[in-house]
């Protein structure tokens, strides 16, 4: 324990102030998320078909949008500014969920909310590994992760306050939710540098090419590989809530999920992303695998709200295994003149996998019951474990990733366009 605060005291200013940032933006987010599925199938008169298809949307809307904007990041330098115009978009749609009268004005809220997300995750992750080194990079994900999600149980807390001190008025929490998110935008702006680099900037100018994608290493694209199939077990954690006031939790706690969810996951998050630095990532892998596997049996077969939110607690600590853990490892494996389009392209991959497996989970969930949307998630957890013994070692990887980043600093090494693609 004493060993892990030593890393996170070495973790820059920068990367803390960012995860402010982020800590401040998802207790907006929050503050709408905890209550936006019971308010969509309850108030809007949704189905949880809909309300999978809208969430599948909106993630692929993000995750379409990070490919771009790591491209743009890597060419132009500038990752806070795509950062600042991301957020800045997370925080203007807040207004529009207490004033939506159909479910039609939320799928659109959401878009652009996702397009937000899209435009700022690539950058975002990649200035992070710009103000870190090598030896603190897993420390710094996890603490920029850990501040995230202490807004992501703090978002649902304030929900449920402010469910009881306005009667159980979804739409006045939703008000309230614009507050935060204009306080990540103006910290992020005010207390964020971005570091300079002269070479680096010479290198994210030069233009993305396929070769050039195809040349970030094996190691890379079996993390996403593995990445996408583990993707297909995550859909939207929309389907707790809903398996929550199925259980019989009230409107106004109903964001207790995502509390217990988040509380769980802030507290794994850090000290998995230090420990990834030192142990072999496929065993912090395989542990949050086996964790969301039962999480989704304890949803399938326990459906009691202790039975629900001890779910939810595993799915928090799968969370924490993971997420910190996965762009770690994008670092160390692509070379970090394409380091954003690497993100990006990970990202991209992930999210279209959550489209496929949040409308399936609608899907199933309307035809066949709640029980079997989660036994689905199972199966797939399943796969991806049976995978995951594919991907290299970290050595391996954190090798291919260097001999990427010195073949990428010194271009007369590679060769010519013309020799990798043949034309």
């Amino acid at each position: 324990m004493r060993r892990t605060f030593q890393r996170l005291g070495a973790v820059p200013r920068g990367v803390w102030a960012l995860g402010l940032v982020s800590m401040f933006m998802d207790v907006s987010s929050e503050m709408v998320h905890a209550l936006l599925p019971v308010f969509l199938v309850s108030s809007l008169g949704a189905s949880v078909a809909l309300v999978g298809l809208i969430e599948g949307v909106a993630e692929a809307t993000a995750s379409i949008t990070k490919v771009f904007s790591g491209w743009l990041s890597d060419r132009l330098g500038k990752r806070k500014l795509l950062a600042v115009i991301g957020y800045g978009l997370g925080a203007v749609t807040k207004p529009v969920f207490p004033l939506a009268v159909t479910p039609f004005e939320v799928l659109a809220a959401r878009f652009v909310d996702r397009i937000g997300k899209g435009v700022r995750g690539a950058p975002r992750d990649a200035l992070v590994a710009d103000l870190t080194s090598p030896g603190t990079r897993g420390a710094a994900y996890g603490l920029r992760q850990s501040l995230d999600t202490i807004g992501a149980f703090s978002g649902p807390l304030l929900a449920i306050a402010l469910m009881a001190v306005f009667a159980g008025d979804i739409r006045a929490v939703f008000a309230w939710a614009v507050v935060p998110g204009a306080i990540a935008v103006l910290l992020l702006v005010l207390g964020v540098e971005e570091p300079s680099s002269t070479a680096m900037g010479r290198q994210a100018a030069a233009p993305i090419r396929w070769a050039e994608v195809r040349a970030i290493g094996r190691g890379y694209w079996a993390v996403v590989a593995v990445g996408v199939v583990f993707t297909l077990a995550r859909f939207s954690e929309a389907f707790l809530i809903l398996r929550g006031s199925d259980a019989g939790l009230s409107l106004a706690l109903t964001p207790l999920v995502l509390v217990v969810m988040n509380v769980a996951y802030a507290l794994v998050s850090a000290p998995a992303g230090s420990l990834s630095d030192h142990l072999d990532r496929r065993v912090l892998l395989g542990a949050g695998l086996i964790a969301l596997i039962l999480a989704d049996l304890l949803l399938a077969f326990v459906p009691t709200v202790v039975g629900v939110l001890a779910a939810a607690a595993v799915w928090g600590v799968h969370m924490g295994l993971t997420q910190g853990l996965l762009p770690a490892w994008i670092a160390d494996t692509a070379p970090v003149r394409l380091r954003g389009t690497a993100f990006g392209l990970f990202n991209l991959a992930a999210g279209a996998a959550l489209l496929v497996a949040s409308t399936l989970a609608g899907v199933l969930w309307t035809t066949f019951g709640a029980a079997v949307t989660f036994l689905a998630g199972a199966a797939f957890a399943l796969a991806a474990l049976a995978g995951s013994i594919l991907l290299p070692t970290d050595e391996r990887g954190r090798a291919e990733g260097r001999s990427q980043i010195a073949a990428a600093e010194n271009p007369a090494t590679q060769p010519q366009p013309d020799e990798q693609s043949g034309d």
